[in-house]
């Protein structure tokens, strides 16, 4: 639970859009220090140009957030420049659509890399100097948040190179909550799982890695791509409305953050027919012409 911000150290990764720059904003705003880190360097730059005038101090490093060697660098400069951090977001993501069995290694490598391994390297470089700090200052309040997605509580068709990241990340943090409250009670932590909103995410190929080439997507790749172009695209709720509800949660010690709460009718479908032994229900029951539409499409291909 975090009582006051100002004066304390953000570290956020995939700052340069969407939620890391949202909350980052909110960071400047209660007077944080930031470490702004990004793979994109125009967006990241722009960011720091935004931000510098706001806050006392401002670090920007262009990071690939599954590469473990630049995330190990990062954190020492953060360590040897501003100390622990307070608050550490874990947001950097990436999003690739298609039938499962039709995404390349490369892309299973590159999504997994960014939204799984990107959140590891935070949390196993960060955790430590944060427990540290609390060892040391009784009054030190620390706080871990991991974004995953509502795709981390359900399995949507057509995207499970994402789906699995994205579990795999509320799993992540499930049990990081569990183990910091074995050790700490000055350190907590949170998963976002946002559902469809207005960030870059849906144009997540500008980052692709050069060694990937541009192998032309398959059918049902281009299919998710514009699903997922109009979903995005059409949310009704702003990142900066998300990145507010995840400053609430760090102040109420809430671990669940989501942006559109009424989607959870499909997750507790999904968690009555697990327990039940069901099979898989229906991901279209509420919106059956959208389920229909991708069927056909993908059988015409």
């Amino acid at each position: 639970m975090i009582t006051h911000f100002e004066g304390k150290t953000a570290v956020l990764t995939g700052a340069g859009s969407g939620f890391g720059l949202a909350c980052a904003r909110i960071a400047a705003a209660r007077g944080m220090r930031l470490v702004l880190v990004d793979v994109q360097q125009d967006a990241l730059d722009r960011a720091a140009d935004e931000l510098a005038p706001q806050t006392s101090q401002l670090m920007a490093r262009r990071v690939d957030v599954s590469n473990a060697d630049q995330m190990q660098q990062l954190a020492a400069d953060v360590q040897q420049t501003l100390g622990a951090p307070h608050f550490v977001f874990n947001n950097a993501g990436v999003a690739s659509g298609g039938l499962v069995w039709e995404n390349s290694l490369d892309e299973w490598n590159w999504v997994l890399g960014v939204n799984l391994w990107g959140v590891i390297h935070g949390v196993r470089l960060f955790t430590p100097m944060m427990l540290e700090a609390a060892r040391q200052d009784s009054a030190y309040q620390g706080h871990i948040v991991n974004t995953a997605s509502m795709a981390g509580l359900l399995t949507p068709p057509n995207m499970g190179v994402y789906n699995v990241s994205k579990h795999a990340v509320v799993s992540l943090t499930e049990t990081l909550y569990q183990d910091l409250h074995l050790v700490t009670q000055q350190i907590g932590a949170s998963v976002l799982c946002p559902y469809f909103v207005p960030t870059g995410i849906s144009q997540s190929h500008r980052n692709r890695p050069e060694h990937m080439g541009h192998e032309a997507p398959t059918k049902s790749q281009q299919i998710g791509q514009a699903m997922s172009d109009k979903a995005v695209g059409s949310g009704k709720i702003s990142a900066e409305e998300v990145a507010s509800r995840v400053f609430t949660a760090m102040e109420d010690d809430q671990f669940y953050v989501y942006s559109h709460p009424k989607a959870l009718g499909n997750v507790q479908r999904r968690m009555e027919a697990i327990v039940a032994g069901h099979n898989p229900p229906d991901p279209f029951a509420e919106r059956p012409e959208i389920g229909e539409n991708l069927r056909q499409a993908l059988r015409e291909a």
